[in-house]
């Protein structure tokens, strides 16, 4: 598996005449190579790949390391390169990722290649893993599965006056119980008023009566992200509530049953976005309705007003439409779905209905 996605690499930098391209990303890591730690670096060069890790990780990167030759260096690996004769020359052209490189490391991996030109590749990598084969797809589906259960279990601890932050502590305490390696992402814990801000991570904020509470959040399995989101009611829901909270699920409903391979993003979206909009909403949904997952936690293909990316059988991406009214809350509901031929196949098994609790 990994000599083929390696291959792939290297049929890429021969058509954009490269001669490597250097590897630091974690994700890219393990989608190439199967490390699983971020401290090393892959070379990969038209004929032969190198990978490059310090002494603490010796026997992982014995057990993990498929597709390219392990050099254990002495300190630093990104520092080492400038030692490896086999790397360096005069006009030669390493491709590197720019949307996950500081501008510290990029310094000292020009420095470590002296004489080469260093050149951004946008998704040098996240290109290859666009689209997944079975095992793939069944790790997301593993991970949705452990954030489901833990949804389930969470609805138990939620209770007026526990905070957010404790309520994020529990959450990712029982995924962690289920399997999953890590959170996905920042976990997302918002409530009341704060329940409008799409992204408002976990606060001191107690929660009240009457709150309508986003959870948005992720389990990990081998590497695998999902990412989902419920908003849930503190309580009894007023009208109002039900009134966005059903036009955010009908949104839902509506962009998944367009998913199907060969259509775009911005249609997608658009199936979602125009219901929303009719509704007199419109300046209330910012964000686009989804994007790709699987070890990258945002990747293509793009779900969005302007997207032309085309969806390809074995693409996952997710589906979250919100509403979000300042002062007031807000409503997402995400879910992880594979494109098929045929449809969208919804991962997510978490109920989706207006919970009251």
């Amino acid at each position: 598996m990994y000599h083929e996605r390696i291959k792939k690499v290297q049929a890429f930098l021969k058509a954009e005449n490269l001669d490597g391209l250097v590897v630091t990303r974690a994700a890219s890591l393990r989608y190439l190579c199967g490390f699983s730690s971020p401290d090393g670096v892959l070379v990969v060069r038209t004929s032969r790949a190198g990978f490059f890790t310090d002494f603490r990780y010796i026997d992982q990167s014995r057990q993990e390391v498929r597709g390219a030759k392990v050099t254990i260096t002495a300190g630093d690996c990104i520092g080492a390169l400038k030692e490896q004769k086999q790397l360096q020359g005069r006009n030669l052209r390493y491709g590197y990722e720019p949307e996950y490189l500081t501008c510290d490391n990029l310094t000292r991996i020009q420095n470590g290649l002296a004489g080469a030109l260093l050149i951004p590749v946008n998704n040098a990598v996240e290109q290859f893993a666009v689209t997944k084969d079975a095992t793939e797809v069944g790790y997301i589906r593993k991970a949705a599965e452990i954030a489901d259960t833990a949804f389930e279990r969470i609805l138990n601890y939620i209770r007026p006056g526990i905070r957010e932050n404790e309520v994020r502590a529990e959450l990712e305490y029982q995924m962690m119980t289920l399997g999953s390696e890590h959170p996905a992402f920042e976990t997302i814990i918002a409530s009341g008023r704060r329940s409008a801000m799409p992204h408002g991570v976990a606060s001191e904020k107690k929660i009240a009566m009457g709150d309508f509470l986003t959870l948005d959040f992720g389990a990990t399995y081998k590497g695998y992200c999902c990412d989902i989101t419920r908003t849930v009611v503190i309580g009894k829901a007023n009208s109002r509530q039900k009134k966005i909270y059903g036009l955010v699920l009908s949104a839902q409903k509506a962009a998944i049953k367009k998913v199907k391979a060969g259509v775009s993003g911005k249609e997608i979206d658009a199936a979602a976005r125009n219901l929303i909009d009719k509704a007199g909403f419109k300046k209330n949904f910012g964000h686009g309705t989804g994007h790709g997952i699987g070890l990258f936690i945002h990747s293509k293909p793009n779900v969005n007003a302007k997207s032309q990316d085309i969806m390809k059988r074995g693409m996952v991406i997710t589906i979250e439409p919100g509403i979000y009214i300042s002062g007031w809350g807000g409503v997402r509901i995400e879910d992880d779905v594979v494109v098929t031929t045929t449809g969208g196949s919804v991962l997510n098994k978490a109920p989706k209905f207006l919970l009251e609790i």
